[in-house]
């Protein structure tokens, strides 16, 4: 007579078994061609320029930050907005208080310019190999070259 923790141990054994079985069926069955190609690197679809181990613009994370916090905040207004008629009053203002602390934050990261895809680049030292710091970005006739 199995336990519980027993029936959970063949469970886990079967789904891995499962995942085992197929990536070696899968293994024997590819075709195996490899060329140059293959081991390229593949920046998106285009050619890569440069070094690899350049420091990029933070704005990309702050962006991507900022999309993702106002777009967890407003998932709270639709519970919200299901029980809005049997809460009444109380939660329609504590909802606008809610809405206000939101828009304060969106305008310090408006005034801030965190939203500006067009604000010229800070000027990043870089690192270029055997040569040292660099305190002016590189053209891009010198990253082909």
């Amino acid at each position: 007579m199995l336990t519980e923790y027993g029936r959970v141990l063949i469970f886990i054994l079967v789904g891995a078994g499962i995942g085992a079985i197929s990536m070696v069926f899968a293994w024997l069955l590819r075709p195996h061609r490899p060329y140059p190609s293959k081991n390229a690197i593949y920046e998106c679809g285009e050619s890569p320029l440069g070094d690899t181990r350049i420091r990029f613009n933070i704005r990309f994370y702050v962006i991507a930050l900022v999309f993702l916090i106002f777009d967890v905040e407003v998932v709270f207004l639709f519970p919200w907005a299901v029980v809005y008629s049997a809460l009444g009053w109380f939660a329609f203002f504590e909802m606008l208080v809610f809405l206000a602390i939101l828009l304060v934050g969106y305008a310090y990261v408006w005034k801030r310019g965190d939203l500006e895809w067009d604000k010229p680049a800070p000027n990043i030292p870089r690192y270029e190999r055997g040569i040292g710091v660099r305190e002016t970005p590189l053209t891009e006739e010198e990253l082909v070259a």
